[in-house]
């Protein structure tokens, strides 16, 4: 019998303090920094977005998503023979924030491990979660995405200060005789690295480089959207399916311009696609966990429909994953 992987339960949460974009041009205002929330809103669709207190970390938020997951999948953390965590904003060098993670919950023993793929890290940390249990090498998985990016953003450059915010989902998988997992597709071109990165280590106790979140808003609006149209593509085409047979599209949240992009050229309506980034703002590798749990949370997305997730960021790096829920 084929062993497939399934997603039982789905978890998400988001620091306490919220900043509409009102908020955040005041802040900035007080800086001698000058934007508006139309023109927030007009070139993202971003109107709040969660920042992270201070002494919070990356593995704090994902500890609450992964315990509203696992109470949603009815499992405890002892359970879970499996974690990974996708993160660019880790606790610390190492050891990785899954094992923090894993410390926090008390669940010891499974494999543990970061996958650092920027806002494409859910799908590639899904894609590994499906494989590793289609293999038999794990039974149960919790898969997290956790980002505190407001701690890397530069708040004297507007066209990115802006877009960010901090938060954390998670789900878990689980091995199942039925279909959950359908297929997926990742890609990377590194000759794309310098268009969105961070270009700073560590390095004899100080910071080399610069530390702060640097992107080319119009080149990475232009790879995008190909390559999300054709990551959705070779999924549909590897799972046997068509754009017809997707339910709902759950793009990485990263501006609704993007993503009203890829839906037109996968000719969806945008009825059919959950959006959170109006809220969120864009979360990196946290985006599609949060939208997925409060797509399911508000019954827009039921059991036994088909969903498309698909992320693109910094790398560059790009993927899709098709799924029955």
């Amino acid at each position: 019998m084929k062993r497939y992987s399934r997603i039982t339960g789905t978890g998400s949460f988001l620091p306490a303090r919220r900043l509409t974009n009102a908020d955040l041009v005041a802040e900035l205002a007080s800086q001698g920094i000058e934007t508006s929330d139309e023109w927030i809103v007009e070139r993202t669709g971003i109107r709040a977005r969660h920042f992270a207190a201070d002494g919070v970390f990356s593995s704090d938020l994902g500890l609450e998503a992964a315990k509203r997951a696992l109470a949603s999948a009815g499992r405890s953390a002892q359970d879970i023979d499996l974690i990974i965590v996708a993160t660019s904003t880790p606790d610390m060098v190492f050891p990785s924030t899954a094992c923090i993670l894993q410390n926090k919950l008390g669940a010891h023993g499974g494999a543990a491990f970061d996958v650092q793929a920027v806002c494409s890290g859910f799908v590639y940390a899904m894609t590994i979660a499906d494989a590793m249990i289609q293999t038999g090498a794990a039974t149960r998985a919790l898969v997290v995405g956790a980002e505190i990016f407001s701690r890397i953003l530069d708040f004297k450059d507007r066209t990115t200060c802006v877009l960010f915010g901090d938060g954390a989902g998670a789900i878990v998988m689980e091995a199942s005789d039925r279909p959950g997992i359908l297929a997926s597709d990742l890609h990377a071109d590194g000759k794309y690295v310098d268009i969105l990165c961070v270009p700073g280590h560590v390095s004899g106790g100080s910071v080399l480089g610069d530390p702060l979140l640097k992107m080319d808003g119009q080149a990475v609006f232009k790879l995008a959207v190909g390559v999300l149209e054709s990551a959705a593509r070779a999924t549909l085409y590897k799972a046997g399916k068509t754009e017809a047979d997707i339910d709902w599209l759950i793009p990485h949240q990263a501006n609704i311009r993007i993503m009203q992009s890829t839906a037109r050229r996968l000719k969806l309506s945008m009825d059919k696609v959950i959006v959170t980034v109006d809220q969120h703002g864009n979360t990196s590798a946290a985006s599609i966990p949060l939208a997925l749990d409060s797509a399911v949370r508000s019954g827009q997305i039921k059991e036994g429909q088909t969903l498309m997730l698909e992320g693109v960021g910094g790398g560059f790096t790009w993927g899709a994953v098709l799924l029955i829920l």
